[in-house]
């Protein structure tokens, strides 16, 4: 037994033990506080429901109470939904993922891998085998040879931020508060998961009762070192055509209003990357809107003629970059970011500082970008608002009609939701968005999967938001069920199923390296034995209305216009099916390194690798 200051315990198990610590779990920045774990997301088996299920359950779970409880239908879905909830709220919120032990368990390793890659806290809390083994193999026991030690659960150790094992009660405070720090510290935030064998769970313990004490976690806005700043302010004062690329830090820290100010006040136009869509409003005359691979015109002209790059809260990926090609006159990355991993990326000026912080900071005095520079950048973002405009405009349901119908359904006040296929690009590129808070595109794992779940989150932290789940059959297929969990708990949704019947993105991808389009339609199997018989008998619209929803269907562009607007304003969650012909959107030519076979029998693989070659030519380290 460990004693507090106070010297009084509280007889609990371990699992009413965390139920009654994470509430009392709060976050501060600005002055502002924010509850760090507002409710559980939960699927019970063996390895939970006598542990963390029984907890809830005798502490009350409704949304009334101090933790409440939410059924989900998948697990990988919960932690979606977890991460569309923290990055809604700025990071500063998030919600714990309970399951049981084998398929429960390994279901969600998917889900802390895409938390970990896009920087997004969330708690799980998986059961595990018996740690007293005493009836060892248990059912869904992964057996090693070379240890007892080991379970399925290992499996999270590699994409979590955090990872501990609470074999004896003992052991649990110093766990949780290192998993609080590492949800709360902007560097350092991921996937954290508490593996909690399912004897222990159940176990009792006489808990200090500071234990449970109200804990406030100060987020800081860390500020930059004065000699590294001193070092950027001089590298960007010497340039001439400087270009910002903003990132996810940009949303995160909220700093899009002095980015605005930074922006305006030095003449410095901007590109975004995925994460930063909306750093600027859409319309502002700096705003080159997106960068890279799926960039625009504009960004990656200037990019590619830019002297010298101010990085803010980006990790620099290889869309971003057009797989470091795209950047070729640049000298300099100056690198704003909370982590110096990515500060230090491209051989960067580092400010390792929170994106805010670090704009205050950069005080470049009477200096200027070239105001032909400036000039250039509102002439090349206006002509690229022109191809929005053409692209946007139809009488066909091409898929950039239906972007354009759902952008102007969503207003100023929507949130658009994605995450896989073409659409993350077509988006990215042509999407109008005000402020990165109506953005929410999951591209650092790209998802499939991710959209109704993590649309789910974003509702429930911003729930005076219109949602708009824009989703592909493909990804609608592998993961739909959370429209029943969005029914069960009022959640008003408005999704918008995009029906091109199959995996159109990779299809293209495929036929431009040669694959031939290979599994990347769904087809009936033919007389001959391929897949290119006739279409699948599936009703996507149909299996939408069974899971509860409203479902509306739109055959021609003003036929969706009237459905979204219906679906705007309904007030239960909605469906609105639309099949699309091709159609694509302006291309901003930037180049992405997809490996193409280097011997080949087939002419256009040999033409595919001709052209990877090509452009493997333009690559550089930005040393």
């Amino acid at each position: 037994m460990t004693i507090g200051r106070s010297g009084r315990t509280i007889r609990l198990t371990v699992a009413q033990a965390i139920t009654r610590f994470l509430p009392r779990q709060w976050t501060e920045r600005d002055g502002v506080r924010h509850r760090l774990i507002p409710g559980v997301l939960g699927i019970f088996g063996h390895g939970n429901v006598a542990g963390i299920g029984q907890a809830l359950a005798e502490q009350g779970a409704g949304t009334g109470d101090a933790l409440p409880y939410y059924l989900v239908r998948n697990e990988q879905a919960m932690v979606h939904t977890a991460v569309g909830y923290a990055r809604a709220s700025a990071r500063l919120s998030t919600y714990a993922c309970t399951t049981s032990i084998g398929p429960g368990a390994t279901n969600m390793v998917t889900g802390a891998a895409l938390a970990t890659i896009n920087r997004l806290p969330v708690l799980l809390l998986p059961g595990d085998i018996f740690a007293t083994r005493a009836a060892d193999p248990v059912l869904q026991q992964l057996e090693d040879p070379r240890s007892y030690d080991v379970s399925v659960n290992d499996c999270f150790r590699p994409v979590s931020r955090f990872f501990d094992r609470i074999n004896r009660p003992e052991q649990l405070p110093s766990a949780l508060l290192a998993a609080m720090r590492v949800l709360t510290d902007p560097a350092e935030t991921g996937a954290v998961t508490l593996a909690l064998p399912q004897d222990v769970q159940a176990e009792a313990y006489d808990w200090p009762e500071e234990l449970f004490a109200e804990r406030v976690w100060h987020v800081p806005r860390q500020v930059p070192e004065p000699a590294a700043l001193e070092r950027a302010i001089q590298a960007i004062r010497e340039s001439r055509r400087p270009l910002i690329v903003a990132g996810g830090g940009v949303a995160h820290s909220e700093a899009w209003v002095r980015l605005r100010e930074f922006a305006e006040t030095y003449g410095v136009p901007v590109g975004e990357t995925q994460a930063g869509k909306g750093a600027l409003p859409h319309d502002h005359p700096l705003a080159l809107g997106a960068i890279g691979v799926t960039g625009t015109a504009a960004a990656n002209e200037l990019a590619r003629r830019a002297d010298l790059v101010i990085g803010i809260g980006t990790r620099y990926s290889d869309f971003t970059t057009a797989s470091r090609t795209l950047f070729a006159e640049a000298e300099h990355f100056v690198n704003i970011n909370v982590t110096a991993f990515d500060a230090a990326k491209h051989a960067g000026l580092m400010l390792v500082a929170d994106a805010r912080a670090g704009l205050d900071a950069l005080d470049l005095g009477d200096w200027r970008a070239d105001a032909e520079w400036t000039a250039e950048a509102t002439r090349l973002a206006d002509e690229w608002r022109r191809r929005v405009d053409a692209a946007y405009t139809g009488t066909e349901l091409t898929q950039p009609v239906v972007l354009g119908a759902v952008n102007e359904a969503a207003g100023t006040d929507g949130v658009v939701i994605n995450a896989a296929g073409s659409m993350p690009g077509e988006l990215h590129r042509l999407w109008r968005a005000a402020d990165p808070t109506g953005y929410h595109v999951e591209y650092g794992y790209s998802c499939m999967g991710y959209e109704i779940a993590g649309g789910l989150g974003v509702k429930l932290a911003r729930p005076e938001r219109e949602v708009f789940v824009l989703v592909g059959d493909g990804s609608y297929l592998m993961m739909a069920q959370e429209i029943a969990t969005a029914v069960q708990e009022g959640v008003k949704l408005v999704v918008v199923i995009v029906d091109n019947q199959g995996f159109a993105s990779i299809g293209g991808l495929s036929e431009s390296v040669g694959g031939r389009r290979l599994g990347t339609a769904y087809r009936l199997r033919g007389s001959g034995g391929q897949l290119d018989g006739g279409e699948l008998p599936v009703d996507l619209a149909a299996n939408a209305a069974s899971l509860g929803a409203d479902v509306l269907r739109a055959d021609s562009p003003d036929e969706l216009r009237t459905a979204l607007a219906k679906a705007r304003e309904a007030t239960r969650t909605t469906v609105v099916y639309v099949r699309t012909v091709p159609g694509a959107a302006p291309d901003s030519g930037a180049w992405w390194d997809v490996p193409v076979a280097e011997v080949s029998a087939a002419p256009d693989a040999r033409e595919a690798r001709r052209r990877y070659e090509e452009g493997k030519r333009g690559q550089r380290l930005y040393l």
